[in-house]
């Protein structure tokens, strides 16, 4: 079986869903699949082995002009424009952005596909797609590609999925006319994709009613991680101090502030406590995390930002500092890569009670949950673990157990190419 995975590239940070869709990819070769991994608007940048191809699709200088210049981009011959899609410009350009609020015109205009500003970028992904590469399955990584499908459903004849993981995010940030706009497109598309494939049954739920699709059309699939070398084992308290840890990106969805007021009422407990925080910051929230240094002034040493790790090898001795971990989203998290992550290495999770979390500590039994919002019972959360350590090992050691049994890369490969296979009647099986 031959899987072609279209990826949205993360405009220069490490974004979950295109880390989720790299190992996603690797673990189908490894189950003998053939994988193709194309990347959209900007490269893909992960930790790991980079398994996408070096060709960027619609690529985001080209996309920016397009709606930006609609008349005039698009009558210019071809050869003048596609050196503007090279993978290190793209890196470097100021329209490599991720920020909703000011891409309502853009992503609009995207989501037209043949009709609209990109409909030449999108017939080379087409033809690409259809004419040359030839998968069995196409799955794209989020809505917002949309775009393609209409047309893409006209030349090629085998399944086309869509990967939901937090397309909602993005959506509730574009601005008035533009989310109204851009959900109805998305709903008028939704019949030509055979189906759409979730992480949780929470997600499944949500995202029905959001765009209003049909939740016949929704498939689970597990979560899956790259285990290599996460290697942490549960351990009494690591040093003098009490480590809360935060692994996610730098920004005020995911809640670091809300674990700043908490470790601060720990403070104030006279608990010998300290946040050390790791995640990719990017301009986007640079004003975000000026404030919240600031207001963690009065925590002195007790709150350290130490920056995002660059690789994998990185990422994972960060983990192995922690006591417990805890990323107190704002938002409902439709994944949380983080707190597989962090099991998968013996540190217990602290979550609030919202989004997929419910379902990750259920299945894994790794961590405890508490109210969004409530700082206050955050910090009594944090307390318990940093007091019992008795049951802050019994949760690492069975949060451990179970992501490394029930979210390996093999277990996600295997429901992939199951739910594929009967997808296709059996045909093509691996």
């Amino acid at each position: 079986m031959h899987i072609a995975i279209i990826t949205a590239g993360g405009a220069g940070m490490f974004c979950g869903s295109c880390m989720h869709d790299n190992t996603w990819a690797k673990s189908l070769q490894a189950a003998g699949a053939e994988v193709t991994l194309i990347p959209t608007y900007t490269p893909v940048r992960v930790d790991e082995e980079n398994l996408s191809v070096e060709r960027v699709f619609l690529g985001g200088i080209n996309v920016y002009m397009d709606a930006r210049w609609p008349r005039l981009w698009g009558k210019l011959p071809r050869f003048l424009t596609r050196w503007l899609d090279a993978p290190g410009l793209l890196n470097l350009t100021r329209f490599a952005s991720n920020d909703a609020k000011t891409l309502g015109p853009l992503t609009v205009a995207m989501l037209k596909g043949d009709t609209g500003p990109d409909r030449r970028e999108f017939a080379e992904l087409v033809e690409f797609l259809s004419s040359q590469l030839k998968p069995d399955v196409i799955c794209f990584s989020n809505a917002l590609l949309a775009g393609a499908v209409r047309t893409l459903r006209q030349q090629f004849d085998g399944r086309i999925y869509c990967i939901l993981q937090g397309d909602d995010i993005f959506l509730k940030d574009l601005p008035e006319p533009f989310q109204s706009q851009a959900i109805e497109a998305i709903h008028a598309r939704a019949d030509d994709f055979d189906g759409f494939l979730v992480h949780s049954d929470y997600y499944g739920d949500f995202m029905t009613d959001y765009l209003g699709l049909s939740p016949e059309k929704f498939h689970k699939l597990p979560l899956g991680i790259d285990l290599t070398d996460h290697d942490g084992q549960p351990t009494a308290q690591k040093q003098e101090l009490f480590t809360v840890g935060y692994f996610a990106r730098i920004c005020e969805e995911k809640g670091l502030h809300q674990l700043i007021d908490a470790v601060r009422i720990l403070k104030r407990r006279q608990a010998s406590v300290r946040l050390v925080a790791g995640g990719f910051l990017g301009k986007r929230d640079a004003a975000y995390f000026r404030q919240v240094t600031r207001d963690a002034r009065d925590l002195g040493d007790a709150f350290q930002y130490v920056g995002s790790p660059q690789t994998h090898a990185e990422k994972v001795a960060l983990l192995k500092h922690f006591d417990v971990l805890s990323v107190p989203t704002v938002y409902r998290e439709p994944k949380g890569l983080y707190v597989l992550e962090a099991l998968a290495n013996g540190i217990p999770v602290v979550q609030p009670r919202h989004g997929a979390f419910p379902e990750l500590i259920e299945s894994t039994g790794g961590g405890l949950l508490v109210e969004p919002g409530n700082a206050e019972e955050l910090a009594d959360a944090l307390e318990t673990l940093m007091h019992d350590a008795e049951r802050r090992i019994e949760l690492a050691t069975t949060g451990r157990a179970n992501v490394h049994s029930a979210y390996n890369e093999q277990t996600m490969a295997e429901a992939t190419l199951q739910l594929f296979n009967t997808s296709i009647g059996g045909a093509n099986s691996v």
